[in-house]
């Protein structure tokens, strides 16, 4: 430790090394002070800010204590968005993970035109969310192509199909299962029903959207997986099917652990979809926690507390940061080897 101090010292008596450390501080420093301006000041004053009882227009906020974030897990609509959420997450992380390894490995085998049909699938990745959504929009309305496409199909097979209005549909999922044996869970029992039809739509838009990307990470893993192995596996016997199990799978845990936790948090901050597709609605069955905080903290539909939607923001930190925490407990174990 000595050692270390003295060499130190020694570097700032230096005039010459003395001049290129500043000269190094000199070039970081705009990044450094946007840091902590932009960065670790918000950060500091948002936290600040969920102790109190803001609206933006009158000045010094007044301090409550816990109280925002005792309402946050009082009230109904934060309990419900993590329901939402929770569905969405345990949903969607898994489907487009799944989808994105059979994409790369489908498109990572040796065929013709494998650079256009990458490029087509990564299409939907690098357009613009708002404009997806208003894709899907006309895509879900109750006169719009999935009804006319289902209608025309099931006819040609004698069935006749009832229209769905895809984005104001409440019905949940357990709802409509438990509706088919004679059964039915009502409205209070709302955490019951399962993901909505409405609900279940953005699921299918965001798994359409972001797969793809993930998709790229895992085509340059396999890139990056020694054919020898494949070519040992084959010389002992082991077909395609053993070898992804036993190779293929394995070789790929440290980059399922990054799309499993980057795709975690995404779906944890859904945002535009909720806002541009159905705002919430309906029957708050497509609520999401950014778009709650997003409302009450500029006051959408009421006046704006500033306050109680920074401790909604921190409580959804730290459910996050759990989640995190667990997956990478889960998954990294035992990544190391490879």
């Amino acid at each position: 430790m000595e050692t270390v101090v003295q060499k130190r010292r020694s570097m700032w008596r230096d005039p010459r090394k003395r001049s290129e450390a500043l000269a190094a501080y000199t070039f970081i420093a705009p990044y450094l002070i946007i840091t902590i301006v932009f960065a670790i000041g918000v950060l500091i004053f948002a936290m600040y800010l969920s102790f109190t009882d803001f609206n933006m227009f009158t000045w010094p906020p007044q301090w409550v204590g816990l109280k925002n974030y005792v309402d946050a897990i009082v009230k109904q609509d934060f309990r419900r968005s993590l329901v939402n959420v929770a569905w969405y997450v345990l949903t969607v992380v898994p489907a487009q993970t799944v989808l994105a390894i059979l994409l790369a490995v489908l498109l990572n085998a040796p065929m013709r035109g494998r650079q256009f049909f990458r490029m087509l699938f990564y299409a939907p990745s690098v357009t613009s969310s708002v404009v997806i959504s208003m894709i899907f929009w006309w895509l879900y309305l109750k006169s719009g192509f999935l009804n006319l496409f289902l209608t025309r199909t099931l006819e040609l097979i004698g069935v006749s199909f009832k229209t769905v209005n895809w984005l104001n549909d409440p019905r949940g999922l357990l709802q409509l299962i438990a509706q088919v044996f004679g059964g039915d869970i009502p409205l209070k029992q709302w955490y019951f029903r399962g993901p909505s039809i409405t609900w279940m739509a953005i699921m299918f838009q965001n798994i359409f959207t972001t797969a793809p990307t993930f998709m790229v990470m895992f085509l340059a893993a396999l890139q990056d997986i020694p054919p020898s192995l494949y070519e040992a596996a084959a010389i002992d016997g082991a077909n395609k099917r053993q070898q992804f199990w036993k190779i293929t799978l394995p070789m790929l845990r440290p980059i399922i652990l990054l799309v499993v936790v980057l795709g975690t948090i995404g779906t944890f901050q859904i945002f535009d979809q909720v806002k541009i597709l159905t705002g919430g609605g309906p029957l708050k069955t497509t609520l999401a926690p950014v778009f709650l905080i997003y409302r009450d903290a500029l006051g959408t539909t009421g006046p704006p507390r500033m306050g109680y939607a920074a401790a909604m923001a921190f409580l959804l930190a730290a459910i996050i940061f759990v989640f995190t925490f667990i997956q990478r407990r889960v998954i990294e174990s035992g990544t190391e080897q490879y």
